[in-house]
């Protein structure tokens, strides 16, 4: 019994330091806040959590669960690695897009360069990126792919997809879904030469 009022107390505790970071963001944020917000005294949370950071950390590592989650339902054995991938990375993207304390933190990395908010995104993009190899792997076993780094064509594709589908309607008409996954397998699958292994005149 009274372990579960202890997992009850950092439940409560975990839920207002996230609704707090989504309202407020981190930096903002005191403890006595996340206190308040939980109805717990400020003691109690230094019982789980010895800093902001330490609470943060734990928020975050919630928030790439969330995020992995989204992500892995979209995989699908009989479909081809670009249609699982392009379908995968637009679920990244709408978590980007619609998840309130995501945004809040992008907002205040951008506004304030947080150290700390700067490696919590980076946590969850690296999560992303170490998903990618592990497809990648699985597809270069299968013969899908070549032979490549797993771990730099995962940090490429998830860098060219971004930009595809949020960067590229900053100055031109935005791409669609269909268009994004188009775009994003022909060059991957096929590069921009005219015929492979053409070579150059010098």
């Amino acid at each position: 019994m009274l372990e579960r009022k202890t997992l009850d107390r950092k439940r409560l505790i975990v839920e207002a330091a996230e609704k707090s970071f989504t309202m407020f963001g981190y930096k903002a944020t005191t403890m006595d806040l996340v206190s308040k917000l939980a109805g717990v005294g400020k003691g109690t949370i230094y019982t789980f959590f010895a800093t902001k950071e330490e609470l943060f950390g734990e928020i975050i590592r919630q928030l790439t669960a969330e995020m992995k989650a989204a992500v892995v339902t979209r995989i699908d054995s009989s479909r081809s690695f670009f249609e699982n991938l392009t379908d995968a990375l637009h679920g990244v993207l709408q978590f980007r897009e619609t998840h309130e304390l995501f945004i809040k933190l992008a907002q205040e990395f951008r506004e304030l360069g947080t150290p700390t908010v700067q490696e919590g995104l980076s946590m969850m993009e690296e999560a992303v990126i170490l998903f990618i190899e592990r497809e990648i792997e699985q597809a270069q076993q299968k013969g899908e792919l070549r032979e490549m780094n797993p771990s730099l064509t995962a940090f490429l594709m998830i860098r060219m997809y971004l930009a595809l589908a949020a960067e590229w309607s900053k100055r031109h008409e935005p791409l669609t879904k269909e268009e994004v996954a188009e775009q994003f397998t022909s060059l991957f699958r096929y590069g921009i030469c005219a015929k492979q292994g053409e070579e150059r005149d010098v």
